[in-house]
């Protein structure tokens, strides 16, 4: 894997420094997307969460995920 030199990272550094970044006001951000999503969780419900995961090393949401869709298809 090539490295930077320091001359490159200094100009790659002055170019994020100086420019500004491009925000379109008109788009909801990935939190502001999201914001109905967050979930409050029982105490039940957080320790199964934090168990599963330990045990499966899948994510929260790869773990309901999997539950609403053994859910979807026993109905």
């Amino acid at each position: 894997m090539p490295y930077m030199t320091e001359d490159e990272a200094t100009r790659l550094d002055e170019l994020y420094t100086r420019t500004t970044p491009k925000v379109d006001t008109n788009k909801p951000g990935v939190f502001a997307e999201r914001k109905n999503m967050a979930v409050v969780l029982d105490d039940f419900s957080t320790r199964y969460l934090v168990s599963r995961m330990s045990i499966t090393k899948k994510s929260p949401t790869k773990i309901i995920s999997d539950l609403i869709r053994k859910e979807v298809v026993a109905e």
